[in-house]
């Protein structure tokens, strides 16, 4: 396994021989974790809010591929996780979503060459219906060929899981299962919600379904005391893909939390603003520093006793996708970051 990927902000903005007994294995700490990061598009720059261009991909890779980092596939990031096992330091995955032939073209021959894994993430309809801005199943069964690359599922038709009726999302995950295990012998075990919308109710969902893991795009490191069905990303674009901030996002540590209130992601006018607050873990020696940012208010205010944080927004967040996100400084000039997105649905 190659060895390859923070500076900071509190800004826009996470494993008896004989009689002789042997000592048991360390538990990994609290805030053992690693870093996810999400691409969509490369070098198309049509949609700048979901291209990374070509020079910025480069970079990001060059940075990887530096000594400290260490560049996991999800699958056994998540595997760690599972088992309690102990992850690298400065433990990085690599996360594409939907498939664009963007991807074929430009990212899998870079990353083939840096020899970095990564999973792609696959909405099976635009794949069925062999649109042109999309990879096809044969280019999929090329991937999924090499040991770099883990096929992950992201619906049948990329919806909008928040919106959608149980019935509705149980079909949408039982039918892309069953185009994956007909094009490429098997069915995904790791998954990733579309737009990163999700409620409690699709979260139990998807956990249901058998998946090991699924990712949201919220913001933040993963900690080891996580929900392995709320993994967070640090989602990279044309906008977002400076090294400053790419630097920022690989080196940034887990805040473990825990009591997140509310427990429901998705809002309606009544809970809206949220009523938002988490505990930090003891592993966290102290909370001094601790900033909380909104979507659309900058800064909010974070009221902190002894480890319990309730921030309270300015104003109602807006319509649609919202994220609140909370950094602290960390060892070594590293920041720890919990994020949160939720989905506000209008009057």
């Amino acid at each position: 396994m190659n060895r390859v990927a923070v500076r900071a902000a509190a800004l826009m903005l996470a494993f008896a021989c004989w009689a002789v007994p042997v000592p048991a294995l360390a538990a990994p700490a609290a805030d053992n974790g690693a870093v996810v990061i999400m691409y969509h598009r490369f070098g198309d720059d049509r949609f700048p809010s979901t291209n990374i261009a070509l020079e910025q991909f480069e970079a990001h890779i060059r940075e990887l591929r530096k000594e400290k980092y260490t560049v996991l596939p999800l699958a056994e990031i998540v595997e760690k996780l599972r088992h309690d096992k102990p992850l690298p330091e400065r433990a990085v995955g690599i996360s594409i979503d939907d498939a664009y032939m963007s991807v074929y073209r430009e990212a899998w021959p870079r990353l083939k060459e840096a020899g970095l894994p990564f999973t792609l993430f696959a909405a099976t309809k635009p794949l069925d219906r062999g649109l042109g801005d999309y990879m096809s199943w044969d280019q999929l069964r090329e991937l999924q060929r090499s040991e770099l690359v883990t096929i992950g599922n992201h619906t049948h038709s990329h919806a909008h899981m928040a919106d959608n009726s149980a019935e509705s999302n149980r079909e949408e995950v039982r039918a892309s299962q069953q185009r994956f295990r007909e094009e490429l012998g098997r069915a995904p075990a790791l998954f990733a919600y579309p737009y990163g919308e999700y409620s409690t109710e699709v979260r139990d969902i998807v956990k249901a379904a058998g998946f090991a893991a699924a990712f949201g795009q919220h913001s933040g490191a993963i900690a080891g005391t996580g929900d392995r069905f709320t993994l967070p990303r640090f989602a990279l674009n044309e906008h977002y893909g400076g090294m400053e901030r790419f630097r920022l996002a690989v080196n940034a540590l887990p805040l473990p939390v825990a009591d997140v209130t509310p427990r429901e992601n998705v809002l309606g006018p009544d809970g809206n603003p949220p009523l938002y607050g988490f505990t930090v873990l003891d592993a966290v020696d102290s909370v001094d520093g601790l900033n909380c940012f909104a979507s659309g208010q900058g800064r909010v205010e974070a009221k902190t006793i002894g480890k319990r944080v309730e921030v309270r927004l300015k104003e109602p967040l807006p319509n649609g996708r919202a994220r609140v996100n909370c950094t602290m400084p960390g060892p070594d000039g590293r920041w720890r970051w919990f994020g949160r997105q939720f989905y506000v649905v209008g009057e």
